[in-house]
Order: C-alpha cells, then structure tokens, then sequence
C-alpha cells in the first residue's frame, strides 16, 4: 500500500524515544524516513532489551522501515555532506533533537532551502537538558503513583517520550500542509518538557492544585474521581474493573447479584451508588463486597459473567503472557529482523482506508551509504565507535 506521505522525504537526526519515534510514525504512514547516525551507529543501538545476539530490541523497534546512513558528525565535512543531502533532497523535513551543529540548523538549512522543515526537541524550553525520568519528577505524577504512603514512584512508560514523539509528528505535519499551501517551510520546536507541563494541566490536574483546597494523596488502583480497582478471583487470577457510567454500576449489579444489596445500603445509609462522585467516595465499602464476590468465583465464571455484562474490565498480563497471543492480532506481523530472528512486530495503529500498514525491517549501520550519498561512502560507517548525541529524548 502507498502510504498518504509517500513523496515526503524525512532527515531524522536523532537518537533514544521521542524523535525516532516521530520518524516511525511517519515511516509507517509512508514517508521515506533517513536515519543519521555517527560512524559505528548512534548510542541508541545498543540499548535495552537486548535479543541473545545483543542486538538492541529497543531500537529495532522505534526504527523499523527506515534508512539508514552513517558519517563523522564531529567532521565538518561530513556535515556539509549531509546539508547538502538535505538541500537536494526535495521538500524535506528534518527531525532532530539537537542543534549544536551550526551547519544542520534551520537557519543554515532555510536560507539554502526555503521551503525546508526543521523539527527540534529540546528537553526545556529554556535550553536546559532533560530526559522523560527527570521530566517525571518534577510534574507531581510520581507523588500520586503507587500505594498510599510509598515515596515517589516513576512509571516505567516514558510516557512524555511518547507524548513528545507523536506531537513532533504533529507539527511536521502542521508544517507540511502550511508548505503545500505556501510553499514555505516552518521550524518546529518541542520542549519534553513542556508536553508533560501542558497535558497535566489540560487534565486539571494543575488547575486542581491552584484552585481547590485539597490535596491528592496516592490511591494505588483506585482510579481517581470514579470507581476503579484491582480484584483477585477464586483461582488466583488478578484484574482491573472500572466502572464510568450509570449504566455500568447497574450492570455489575446484575452480574454480581448485589442489586438488592446495594438497594438496602443505598436506603439504611442514604448513599446514591448512581453518582460516580459517590461511588468514588463510598469505594472501600463497594470494593469489600465487590471482593468478597470475586473471591468466590472462578476467573472463567467472572470472565464469562463479566464480558456478557459488557463490563470494562481487563486481566493482568505479563510481556510473556501477551507473546503467544499476537498473531491473532492485524496490528502484528511476523517479520524477521536480522540479529533479533523472527517474531511478531507491530505496524501503525492507524488504519487507513481498512488498511493497517506492514512493519519493516530496522536498517544495519550505513546500510544506505552507498545508495544515498554516492558510491564508497559505506566503507567508513563501522570506523569508529558509536558516539551518543548531546541532544535529549
């Protein structure tokens, strides 16, 4: 299938989640995305996890269906070479997340180019330096995160990684349509961040902390302002339950049998159970019978009462456990990628016209030397060992 970006030429010079990130989203969606790499490979291949031939599954994954091409980013030469790759590669977009290259910044790049995208990511908008670990503490989630009374608890997601890779791809793409229409480029600036300030405050959590009184404590799995939690079955099997509407309590009412319960509590202590406040402020008193109930019954009764409900509600997997199970899944596709073998690897969650596109496979060091930067310019790409950029994310 011919992506919706087929035409649209990426640069991406960029290492660990969030930029490499941006150029799978749009690899998947079509765009031929190029991957610049220090001679030896960027500081990123060697990340964990590790398969058993110590490739890295890490960056196997963020790089599928790239190219790649490595040079001396300390040589100047070498990043002329590159400017001028870009310069001639037709409308372009460039992914970056550092700018201490003078010769690779918009402003060198757009006076050649005027029609040229530069998307950068910073860790803070004042230029200081910040990964998504270091982001997470200073944004108050890690002082709600686990049981009541545990210290700060990071989540292992990099979620502001993520986060920033995709509002990166949002703004290379703002930029596009701004170029068709215009014919001018744009440079495109993204703090880390300043993604993990905004969306704690478009989810009121920040407003919450300014305007009201109260403060939020940690509540483990409880989920926050409605009725959720975490319940073990007869047979040792643990799941989440939520519960958001009206409809949802009725309907755990009846696959529980504990309508008539709730009834007689809702009456003797003048609790409405319909409000999602007072369900949330009543949940200790909910769980303990929601549990007793569990306690009681196998997971394959709860699963079967449960899902004929049409009640939200999940079992606790691990990694291991989900394996077997991706094949049945379109999202997945067997490929084989070299020093990783064959496994199920995920193409792009978008569908498009009923289409989800295939994954590809992640480019060796300077595999496209030769093709992309002229004959004998893939010799050089194992001279030396891998150096990390000083850019963030």
């Amino acid at each position: 299938m011919t992506g919706p970006l087929s035409g649209l030429r990426v640069v991406e010079l960029s290492s660990y989640v969030a930029t490499p990130l941006c150029g799978l989203t749009l690899a998947q969606l079509g765009a031929d995305v190029i991957r610049v790499e220090p001679l030896g490979g960027a500081a990123d291949r060697t990340r964990w996890p590790l398969a058993d031939s110590g490739t890295s599954l890490y960056w196997s994954g963020l790089n599928k269906g790239k190219r790649a091409i490595a040079v001396d980013l300390e040589s100047t030469e070498d990043r002329r070479r590159i400017a001028d790759f870009i310069v001639r590669s037709g409308p372009c977009a460039v992914v970056a997340n550092t700018d201490r290259h003078p010769e690779l910044s918009y402003r060198a790049l757009s006076a050649r180019r005027p029609d040229l995208i530069h998307v950068l990511l910073s860790g803070r908008a004042d230029g200081g330096a910040a990964v998504d670990y270091t982001v997470q503490a200073g944004t108050g989630f890690p002082c709600l995160t686990g049981p009541p009374g545990s210290p700060p608890v990071n989540h292992v997601l990099p979620a502001w990684d993520v986060a920033a890779g995709l509002y990166l791809a949002i703004g290379l793409l703002a930029a596009e349509r701004h170029r068709v229409l215009t014919g001018r480029g744009r440079a495109i600036e993204v703090a880390l961040e300043d993604v993990a300030l905004a969306t704690a405050g478009n989810l009121g959590y920040l407003a919450e902390a300014q305007v009201t009184d109260h403060e939020r404590g940690k509540s483990g799995n409880d989920v926050y302002g409605t009725y959720g939690r975490d319940f073990v079955t007869a047979d040792g099997i643990r799941l989440m339950l939520v519960v958001l509407t009206q409809r949802h309590w009725t309907k755990l009412m009846s696959a529980t049998g504990l309508t008539g319960t709730f009834a007689q509590l809702s009456e003797s202590l003048g609790i409405d159970f319909s409000s999602e406040s007072a369900r949330y402020e009543h949940r200790d008193l909910i769980s303990t019978l929601l549990a007793r109930w569990f306690s009681r019954t196998s997971f394959r009764e709860a699963a079967e009462v449960l899902d004929r409900h049409r009640i939200l509600w999940q079992r606790y997997r691990t990694f291991a456990e989900l394996g077997p199970a991706l094949g049945e899944l379109d999202l997945f596709t067997e490929i084989d990628q070299p020093g990783v073998g064959r496994h199920w690897a995920p193409g792009s969650p978008i569908r498009i016209d009923g289409t989800r596109p295939a994954p590809g496979i992640a480019p060796a060091v300077g595999e496209h030397n030769d093709e992309l930067l002229g004959p004998g310019t893939s010799g050089r790409t194992t001279s030396r060992p891998a150096r990390g950029h000083r850019g963030i994310a």
